[in-house]
């Protein structure tokens, strides 16, 4: 039969026994499973079993697979903000997260549990994700609704074990637009995206200028002079960070040896190192090194 395997786990499980102690840590990773276990039937999945701090689902196709899993990533979201009872832990201390990886296709059945390809391919899918990302393989994707593979991004090719060919694989952009998440998990509708104010990002370094339009992919900037925009300081990557357009949000993602610096005005700077951000508002990025006192600085502005 043809159907969507999806596998989650709750990221960190060993590091959050370290942290709190058996009795604290299972009832965090026990309820993170309640709203995974939730989500599949509520998408119109079956729970096929749990190991651990991992849950495997089956679902008719790959739409409810995609559904569920945006769901499982929300409710677990919303879990980071609740206190445990009995224990010291301060609402938003720790985190709470969930890896997600689905894959559609045939599988073998037999005495309720699910075997072969696809559902090896789905639990791969799973272990490369990270911490908050749900991950699908091309030809997942290729099943999806058009409303709902705008919301996808390819990622690579990887070489999977006991595959002849790479497989393409996929993010699903769950976290770039909240309305357009919520609007899809409760009903699709194609209004919900023609209602996404368009808006630009003006870059600008020294006297040079950058302007990218709603229809602009993005850019990337760096030593190397093929930038568009080119960094003269030294602890700069030749290819530092690039920034990506998403729906109606633009997002700087470090991809350098020495970090990004970011400075949103009137808040502290933060520092990426292999992480991405949502640029909002006003501020600078700095390249290698902090921003004070440094002229090879990068300044931002969203505009509409």
């Amino acid at each position: 039969m043809d159907v969507a395997i999806l596998f989650a786990d709750v990221a960190g499980s060993t590091r959050l026994y370290e942290l709190f102690g058996d009795q604290t840590a299972k009832a965090l990773i026990d309820a993170c499973l309640r709203c995974m276990r939730d989500a599949a039937v509520d998408s119109r999945g079956r729970v096929v079993k749990i190991i651990g701090d991992e849950i495997m689902c089956v679902f008719p196709d790959a739409e409810h697979a995609y559904l569920a899993a945006t769901e499982m990533q929300v409710r677990v979201g919303e879990l980071a903000i609740q206190r445990v009872s009995d224990s010291q832990m301060q609402p938003g201390t720790h985190s709470r997260a969930i890896r997600v990886g689905f894959h559609a296709g045939p599988v073998i059945e037999e005495n309720g549990d699910l075997f072969g390809d696809t559902v090896n391919v789905a639990s791969r899918m799973t272990a490369i994700a990270k911490a908050n990302q749900i991950m699908t393989t091309g030809s997942t994707v290729a099943r999806l609704p058009d409303l709902l593979r705008i919301s996808t991004r390819e990622i690579a090719a990887l070489a999977v074990k006991g595959k002849g060919e790479a497989i393409s694989v996929f993010e699903v952009i769950w976290q770039a637009s909240e309305d357009l998440t919520m609007a899809i998990t409760m009903q699709p509708n194609i209004a919900s995206i023609s209602m996404i104010v368009p808006r630009s990002l003006r870059l600008e370094r020294g006297e040079f200028a950058l302007v990218l339009e709603p229809e602009h992919p993005g850019v990337v900037l760096g030593r190397d002079p093929r930038c568009a925009i080119v960094v003269a300081d030294p602890q700069a990557s030749r290819q530092h960070a690039r920034i990506e357009r998403r729906r109606d949000k633009f997002f700087l993602v470090d991809q350098s040896t020495n970090g990004t610096f970011v400075t949103f005005d009137g808040e502290p700077e933060i520092v990426l190192l292999r992480e991405e951000v949502m640029l909002r508002g006003r501020g600078r990025v700095s390249f290698g090194h902090t921003s004070t006192d440094n002229e090879e600085t990068v300044r931002f502005s969203m505009v509409r």
